[in-house]
């Protein structure tokens, strides 16, 4: 039988539940979701606001092909026992195909396999690529003794260009300069932004989790749907006005529905924030406001298409070669990883801004177009599918970056609470932006701040003891991960 303390804290659990504002969380994206399902295991009133007709954000797993293709992230960034995303992957026993190790995505020859055309459909030998990687690593070294010597930021295009003044032996000519230029947009590709608007002071100290890369073969979408699982969301439910007043947040959304909260987590891509699209009253604060638009945000886009069978090297990655990275392409082999005959053309930067602005047929043609300066004899694809995250009003952009010349703590400002408003997403996370995992974490760290918050606010800690087991699993399979 239940003591009189136990029955007293159910009580008054069960009173806080029943009469207590929610908590709305405005975006059903991972960190979104991470939120909500950390306050609703603790027994909170959570609301779920999302603007789309579906969960996820940006992480957008396509079935059009008849089986799943993520059109927005597909990679675990960090397979390890430290990814805050491990355990769950790890319960749903959902598989991963390792696609580099733990040095980088751009220079990892141990792993990842490369097949390299010219223009005129030539394939670049292996051991040419293997031999302009090992440059590439030269550079990397010597733009971080030349950043450990100035206080000055610059772009990573400045940053090579005063390299290979000092280092002259470092240049390339003909087609090794060409595929020096490959790397160059594989790098732009992981910051979804051109080389010259990239800090390199930041490129260079940012921390990657060990364990390599894992694309995820079945999508992402096991993962937020299990994260969502019982909670409250509304979708197609776009939110254009939040108040904060005596305590309480008032959210509006388009369609003038009114939620009254206890408090909001603002889980919204970064590209919305920037627009204004959402209005606070009062306004946020300056510090805030300056933060956000000094932001970079990027685009990267994808081209999935599908062929009735493969006919490409089987490797992970095929890629063109240019006179500047602008010029280059690459495509992730889905058939290699998944055994799907699927190319996915990954445009980054300006050029995935050009590709944005054509219809999706005259985006798959150019998509083709570059298929067959590598392979001239390559049948049509079946189908194709064409994201655009950077004209999409509910991202506007893909994922943030730090712009030159701008301190890296702007992340740390971007997720600083504003009174009971709190905001999580990959643009809040210093250590990992840019990623899933990272995203994720902001989500938990949102909530448990608004937790705290609400406890203080309330001054009864009894009314906020978890009523559920927190969404942690202490035990938990390994990771399926392999290069099959």
């Amino acid at each position: 039988m239940p003591s009189g303390s136990s029955l007293y804290l159910q009580s008054a659990v069960e009173k806080s539940r029943s009469s207590s504002l929610p908590i709305v969380v405005i975006g059903a994206g991972i960190a979104g979701l991470g939120a909500a399902r950390r306050l609703h295991e603790a027994g909170f009133q959570v609301t779920i606001l999302e603007s789309r007709d579906r969960i996820g954000g940006r992480i957008d797993t396509n079935y059009e092909f008849g089986f799943p293709v993520d059109m927005g992230a597909s990679w675990l960034h960090g397979a390890c026992a430290q990814n805050p995303l491990t355990p769950l992957i790890a319960s749903l026993h959902l598989p991963l195909y390792q696609t580099s190790g733990e040095n980088s995505v751009l220079y990892d020859h141990d792993l990842e396999s490369y097949a390299l055309f010219d223009m005129d459909g030539h394939q670049v030998p292996p051991d040419l690529v293997t031999k302009v990687g090992n440059v590439f690593e030269q550079l990397v070294e010597e733009i971080k003794k030349l950043l450990g010597g100035t206080t000055e930021d610059i772009s990573v295009r400045k940053a090579i260009e005063i390299v290979l003044e000092r280092r002259p032996d470092l240049r390339l000519q003909g087609l090794c300069q060409k595929v020096m230029q490959w790397y160059i947009c594989r790098l732009e590709g992981w910051f979804a932004a051109d080389a010259d608007n990239i800090s390199a002071s930041f490129w260079i100290e940012e921390e990657l989790l060990g364990g390599g890369h894992g694309l995820m073969i079945k999508g992402y979408a096991p993962v937020v749907q299990a994260l969502a699982e019982g909670l409250n969301i509304h979708l197609n439910c776009r939110v254009k006005h939040i108040q904060r007043k005596f305590g309480e947040v008032e959210v509006t959304a388009e369609d003038n529905r009114v939620w009254k909260a206890s408090a909001a987590i603002v889980c919204v891509p970064l590209g919305v924030l920037k627009a204004d699209l959402i209005k606070f009253e009062p306004p946020l604060p300056d510090w805030k406001m300056a933060a956000l638009d000094e932001m970079g945000v990027g685009k990267e886009n994808k081209i999935a298409l599908y062929f009735k069978e493969a006919c490409w090297p089987n490797v992970d990655f095929l890629g063109i070669v240019a006179t500047t990275s602008y010029g280059c392409s690459y495509f992730l082999n889905l058939h290699k990883a998944t055994g799907h005959p699927v190319l996915v053309y990954m445009p980054a930067g300006q050029l995935a801004d050009d590709i944005e602005r054509l219809s999706d047929e005259a985006a798959a043609r150019f998509a083709v177009m570059q298929l067959k300066r590598m392979l001239p004899g390559a049948a049509a694809p079946l189908r194709y599918i064409v994201s655009h995250w950077g004209t999409d009003v509910n991202s506007l952009g893909s994922y943030s970056f730090c712009s030159v010349g701008k301190p890296a703590n702007l992340y740390e400002r971007v997720r600083m609470a504003v009174d009971n408003v709190f905001f999580a997403g990959e643009a809040t996370c210093l250590q990992h932006p840019g990623t899933v995992h990272g995203a994720f974490a902001t989500g938990l760290l949102a909530a448990e701040e608004c937790k705290q918050s609400l406890v203080k606010q309330n001054g009864d800690l009894s009314l906020f003891q978890p009523v559920m087991a927190e969404y942690r699993l202490s035990q938990y399979p390994p990771l399926q991960i392999s290069r099959m």
